[in-house]
């Protein structure tokens, strides 16, 4: 028998089958238990429910939130709901959605705003047209700014005998070049590209604070503000903590008695999946590539 003539190669055989099942089994566990997932985010206790959507970390996509934020309007038993932010800001796209998400939102729902430990810039741009913001007194807000920034490696290049080859269709293809020094007309153009933006970010501000555009210009000049700071020059209507904002949004949807808070279910990934996801960030981890992109430019600036 095979077993007995090769009896290291059948144990090794044996280990990697019964490996390869039980990976089988925990990823199809993991991944029923995703059909199961939407009662999660179901609460059976007592009283009026206030929906809680969480913008943690740099906003890079806009998709999860605006799910979340669609499935809280859309239900019934949600009466009002908290958008709690922990972010220092992100990409324009992504930011710029999640403001219209919310816009759209409170013309049928109360959103009220929670700032945790950090709500600037794009952090703050996205909840900027609530129907109320709720600030801790130390929380890192403001930064209203624009920024765009990359590293130059020429002499870098030229160093160590390396000359950047580049074939372009337009003459603007490869603006902000790190391998070259940038001209003035390219210089220019992102300066006014960067500008229109401030201009956007602004105006939603202006907009979604009910402020004068002049005084919102006053204010966007990069700089951050505590908490208070931002209270009195109008950025944020409260000072107090998450449950302040709930208790809030609750009251303003004419809940008088118990408010329940209700969370969106967590979305589970198949064990293949997350091992596969893991490796990736751990390669990408040990790989930097210098390049000029406009990802980060909601970003608290330097003091």
């Amino acid at each position: 028998m095979f077993s007995r003539r090769h009896p290291f190669l059948f144990s090794f055989l044996m280990f990697m089958t019964i490996s390869a099942a039980t990976l089988l089994l925990l990823s199809l566990i993991i991944a029923f238990g995703m059909r199961g997932s939407d009662l999660a985010g179901l609460d059976m206790r007592d009283g009026e429910k206030v929906g809680v959507v969480e913008i943690v970390g740099v906003i890079a996509n806009s998709r999860e939130t605006i799910e979340q934020l669609k499935r809280f309007r859309e239900d019934d038993d949600i009466r009002a709901i908290v958008v709690r932010v922990d972010s220092p800001g992100g990409v324009v796209g992504p930011s710029q959605e999640i403001y219209r998400e919310i816009v759209r939102t409170k013309a049928t729902k109360k959103v009220v705003a929670s700032m945790g430990a950090v709500a600037a810039s794009g952090g703050y741009y996205v909840v900027a047209g609530a129907d109320g913001i709720v600030a801790n007194p130390g929380t890192i807000t403001g930064s209203i700014g624009v920024i765009m920034e990359y590293t130059n490696f020429q002499e870098l290049f030229h160093k160590i005998g390396l000359s950047p080859v580049v074939i372009k269709s337009g003459k603007f293809k490869d603006a902000g070049s790190p391998v070259r020094d940038m001209t003035p007309e390219e210089e220019r153009l992102l300066k006014e590209f960067v500008g229109r933006l401030h201009g956007q970010f602004v105006a939603a501000i202006a907009e979604g604070r009910r402020l004068e555009l002049k005084a919102v210009q006053a204010l966007a000049d990069g700089r951050i503000y505590t908490g208070e700071d931002a209270k009195d020059i109008g950025l944020v209507d409260r000072i107090g903590n998450l449950e302040d904002a709930i208790q809030w949004a609750g009251r303003l949807a004419g809940i008088e008695g118990d408010i329940v808070t209700v969370y969106p279910p967590e979305k589970r990934m198949s064990l293949l999946r997350l091992l596969s996801e893991s490796a990736l960030k751990d390669l990408l981890g040990r790989v930097t590539r210098p390049e000029m992109s406009a990802a980060y430019i909601y970003t608290p600036s330097r003091q």
